[in-house]
């Protein structure tokens, strides 16, 4: 716990900055010249992932500690990987760039908003003297205040940021990967325990989400590339951010136990997936 707790807000902030050196202010403009397939994306994302999350949570039989933490997974935006992958899988790269930058942006907002009223209605008390506001003001500093020295570092230096795109984004998978290594490694015997039931329900929620940002993306937006992007939108989350949010309202590693097994499902779904769709135009 002791070293998820240390180096997880580290690497959500060079996360972050690397989203932010990725980012135009064109990126934010695409959102007002196509708005339709934007709000869609962000309506699925933010407004029916949690919604769906906390509807399962009640159906399934689960510790209350692990269904607070399906609720902190289901609260945090996509990241990177999301953007990589639609590329791969030749949905709208754009689009997922505008989302995942919004919706990261706006996450400083929406994730405490879910996570505190959703440990309310769980029946969880957060010990810890941390207030909804306290925890958006730290999450500016490890999410915001990166993705604008990002945008900044870019602006100054876009030929030199723009030929190092597959570093960075490589660099944002590792660091990823890093995080969620060290939380296995360290707490390995307690994981164990819990793993079968935060699994099954990480499991569902992944593939429901995947399923309903594309069903839903199919009715409402212009194109299946825009189809294949809120799918991929809706079941690849920031997990890195979710380890930060639940280090810093608890100090039970149960907590952090559904982002675990979340974020080692949805590499495989979101691959098969990428795999299934590609070669659909």
């Amino acid at each position: 716990m002791e070293i998820a707790k240390s180096i997880a807000p580290i690497a959500l902030a060079i996360i972050m900055f690397g989203l932010g050196l990725g980012l135009t202010v064109e990126d934010f403009k695409r959102v007002l010249n196509y708005p339709r397939d934007f709000f869609v994306g962000f309506l699925c994302q933010v407004i029916l992932l949690p919604i769906i999350a906390f509807i399962l949570i009640h159906i399934i039989t689960l510790p209350p500690e692990i269904a607070l933490g399906v609720m902190i997974v289901a609260s945090a935006p996509g990241g990177v990987t999301s953007n990589v992958l639609t590329k791969f899988a030749g949905g709208d790269v754009a689009l997922s760039v505008s989302l995942t930058a919004i919706v990261s942006l706006l996450c400083i907002f929406t994730v405490p908003l879910i996570v505190f009223n959703s440990a309310e209605l769980i029946g969880i008390a957060i010990q810890k003297e941390i207030s909804m506001i306290s925890i958006a003001i730290k999450m500016f500093f490890v999410v915001t205040i990166p993705v604008l020295l990002g945008m900044i570092v870019r602006s100054l230096m876009t030929d030199f940021i723009i030929s190092k795109t597959l570093i960075i984004q490589r660099l944002s998978i590792i660091l990823f990967l890093i995080v969620f290594i060290s939380i296995w490694v360290e707490e390995w015997d307690r994981i164990v325990s819990f793993i079968v039931r935060a699994g099954l329900i990480a499991f569902i929620l992944n593939i429901t989400m995947i399923l309903v940002g594309y069903y839903v993306a199919k009715y409402l937006t212009s194109g299946v590339s825009q189809r294949k992007c809120i799918s991929l939108e809706c079941g690849l989350q920031n997990g890195t951010l979710a380890v930060v949010v639940a280090t810093q309202l608890f100090d039970d590693i149960i907590f952090m136990v559904p982002t675990a097994a979340y974020a080692l499902i949805m590499f495989v779904t979101s691959i098969i997936f990428v795999l299934i769709v590609r070669k659909i135009n």
